[in-house]
């Protein structure tokens, strides 16, 4: 299979081969590794490649013999290192396959490598001191988001169709919408997190994927939903597979239209017109679109404190058990500044400031879930600015300590968390670009807890509506 005939299929689209028996898992293998040596020099994307270890059973499921990536973070495939972005953990092997694992090898996708993400996740770009800058497809001076911003560049570029992703506080999202991609986070309790976590950041992350087409994420979610032994949250089974619901009408929904971030930061021109363009989609699509806020139940500084406590108490024992692990020392030699920072901090959170953090998490939940009383869905946008020259994060945030870190993250992405904290299932829609740059713009629909049929089968109607597959960055291995 030649290259430019790979990029032309999504993941369904290559299954779909594979099991008529046109091409073979070996050659999809093939064609993706001649676009990751194409497009990864310049892209920074895929951090270390593995020869294919499966042979799966074409057809036995709609993406049996799909390359796939997977994210360096909180999934564990036995035998290859998992080293979360940190020369911290540089080296560390994974001595088994994590449940979710299991499940990729059963969807019969053909992993064939990790995706670059910051250190620990910690970050909503992707600029880790251990394998360096992910640069995004579109524009390689900017960037292609994070934490999930190794995924996103290779599936924006043409490596794989999809990759694994995890998001915590928009890092599904973000890249999404800094690649043009789209990408949906799932409820909480969907996918599991197990054996190694029962949950992580207390059940504000969840793991998800990056594609460029609705029915890709629709297909990996089918195959990775499901609970667990031991797992402390459970996600309702959906009725239907979702590869059913994008088939289905969405019916006349009700949206909520919110333009202003909580904490009161200006939305670039770019992106507001974006989102009011959605909007005049939805309505002439038959639904209905009225303004509104999003009542967080907490006002913008203790939500951002509560968070900063649950993350950097969380970073504390992940940085301590790598240290303990390796026999490494804890400084500025194995973990970045904004991460020894925030571990500093963390280790001043007290246990009843860490427990009141939990009660603000209830606090936003149940909050932002009233809202799904009277309305089917809310739209935001996904981001507040077009993707930000590489650099600008350091910049912003030099010398600051762990809360300080936080309160620059969500300054910088601040309609994404809400969705996290609540556990409901949020996606961003690549609808829009900045017509200055060429840009892509994403733009948010979210759901009540459990409802991603709703989101995937709206989803599907705006990508008939408006089609942005064939939207190609500079940077497509398909043209390489």
């Amino acid at each position: 299979m030649e290259l430019h005939e790979y990029t032309q299929y999504d993941a369904v689209g290559l299954a779909g081969l594979v099991a008529r028996g046109e091409v073979t898992a070996a050659e999809l293998t093939a064609a993706a590794r001649a676009a990751t040596a194409a497009v990864n020099p310049l892209i920074n994307a895929v951090v270390e490649s593995w020869p294919a270890e499966d042979d799966p059973v074409p057809g036995s499921t709609p993406l049996a013999g799909v390359p796939f990536l997977i994210k360096d973070l909180a999934v564990s495939m036995r035998g290859k290192r998992v080293e979360l972005g940190s020369r911290l953990a540089a080296g560390n092997v994974a001595g088994q396959d994590s449940f979710l694992m299991r499940r990729l090898r059963r969807a019969g996708l053909v992993t064939l490598g990790r995706t670059a993400t910051p250190e620990f996740a910690y970050s909503t770009t992707t600029e880790p001191v251990l394998y360096g800058p992910t640069r995004n497809p579109w524009d390689l001076t900017r960037t292609a988001g994070g934490s999930s911003g190794g995924s996103a560049a290779a599936v924006a570029a043409g490596i794989t169709p999809l990759a694994h992703a995890t998001d915590a506080a928009g890092s599904i999202r973000v890249p999404a919408a800094s690649t043009g991609l789209f990408g949906l986070k799932p409820t909480r309790g969907r996918v599991s997190l197990g054996p190694d976590a029962d949950e992580v950041f207390n059940g504000l992350a969840v793991h998800g994927g990056l594609s460029r087409t609705v029915r890709d994420s629709a297909a990996l979610l089918d195959l990775i939903q499901g609970p667990e032994t031991g797992d402390p949250y459970f996600a309702e089974r959906p009725h239907r597979p979702y590869l059913e619901e994008i088939a289905r009408d969405p019916g006349r929904l009700h949206v909520g239209l919110v333009t202003a971030p909580g904490n009161g930061r200006e939305v670039e021109p770019a992106v507001r017109a974006a989102t009011l363009a959605a909007a005049r989609l939805l309505e002439s699509l038959g639904h209905r679109v009225e303004a509104t806020a999003v009542d967080l139940g907490v006002d913008w500084e203790e939500f951002v404190l509560a968070n900063a406590r649950l993350w950097s108490a969380n970073l504390v024992r992940w940085v301590d058990g790598l240290a303990a692990a390796s026999g490494r020392p804890v400084d500025g030699s194995t973990v970045e500044p904004e991460m020894l920072a925030s571990y500093a901090w963390g280790r001043t959170v007290s246990g009843p400031e860490f427990v009141h953090a939990l009660e603000v998490r209830n606090r936003v939940a149940r909050a932002v879930g009233a809202r799904f009383a009277t309305l089917d869905l809310l739209l935001t946008p996904t981001l507040p600015e077009i993707p930000v020259p590489l650099g600008t994060y350091g910049r912003g945030a030099r010398d600051a300590d762990g809360l300080g870190w936080l309160e620059h993250l969500f300054h910088r992405s601040p309609f994404t968390a809400a969705f996290n904290v609540a556990g409901t299932p949020a996606m961003s829609v690549p609808l829009g670009s900045d017509p200055a740059t060429g840009l892509p713009v994403g733009v948010q629909f979210a759901a009540g807890y459990g409802r991603e049929d709703l989101l995937f089968r709206l989803a599907a109607q705006l990508e008939q509506a408006a089609p942005w597959a064939e939207r190609r960055p500079p940077v497509w291995a398909g043209a390489a």
